[in-house]
């Protein structure tokens, strides 16, 4: 929850999530880790994206600004990147899910489109807003597992909405914190530069185990790709954000 949270009352949503005080990391040699045995398949298990420019980015982008010293209110300007091509963008990642229930039903919960979920019916996950300038509080995405029978697998995913392959300039982090246990962190930390979305982790309930797995799987396409390569099978069309 960011601070300004607590000067709004009633602006965020009370959740019941774990705070663990200590983390696992999912890697390549441990990529998966059972909810279900270590008594987390029960709660809101809360899904949060947060990134940052990497430090080499920041500390050209100061010296070219001539330093955060003189103008210090350039530190909470939009962090910006150079794109592949001769463009200057803001960096807009967004953190996705694709549901498919018990029942056969399938779909997304996302930004893009305000496809916003729901939380205490189905598909029962929820994405709480949309970060678009790297926020310290990130974008987050609750998952209600008091309904786990009637979910059979979740894909998380991170997209670039502004279509500029960046990547590799940001340091992006995905973090669980489910209702009990450690928290468990994924570090979106191949080099991919060209990459434009990236499958994360996957939850499945299989025999009523739930694992979360890590993908970490860069593409170069969008949702319909991760779409194709997890065989969801939706049909997917051309969206757009409000400006801002």
């Amino acid at each position: 929850m960011a601070f300004w949270d607590n000067l709004f009352p009633g602006r965020a949503e009370d959740f019941d999530t774990g705070h663990a005080s200590h983390s696992v990391d999912l890697t390549r040699r441990r990529p998966t880790i059972s909810l279900t045995k270590q008594g987390a398949a029960t709660g809101n298990l809360r899904v949060n994206l947060s990134w940052r420019m990497r430090t080499s980015d920041i500390e050209g982008r100061a010296r070219r600004s001539g330093g955060l010293l003189r103008h210090p209110s350039r530190l909470f300007k939009p962090e910006e990147v150079m794109a592949h091509t001769q463009g200057v963008v803001n960096v807009d990642l967004d953190l996705g899910c694709l549901y498919e229930l018990a029942d056969g039903s399938k779909g997304v919960v996302q930004p893009l489109g305000g496809f916003m979920g729901e939380l205490n019916e189905p598909p029962y996950v929820r994405l709480s807003g949309d970060d678009r300038f790297g926020a310290p509080s990130g974008e987050t995405i609750f998952v209600n597992l008091d309904h786990v029978d009637a979910i059979k697998r979740l894909l998380f995913f991170v997209y670039i909405y502004d279509q500029t392959p960046a990547f590799d300039r940001t340091h992006a982090m995905v973090t669980l914190y489910p209702s009990n246990g450690p928290r468990i962190e994924i570090e979106l930390d191949e080099h991919a530069p060209q990459a434009r979305s990236c499958a994360v982790f996957s939850v499945e309930n299989v025999k009523g185990e739930l694992t979360v797995r890590r993908e970490v799987r860069f593409v170069y396409g969008f949702q319909a790709e991760l779409d194709r390569l997890y065989g969801w099978g939706l049909q997917w069309g051309r969206g757009y954000k409000s400006k801002t």
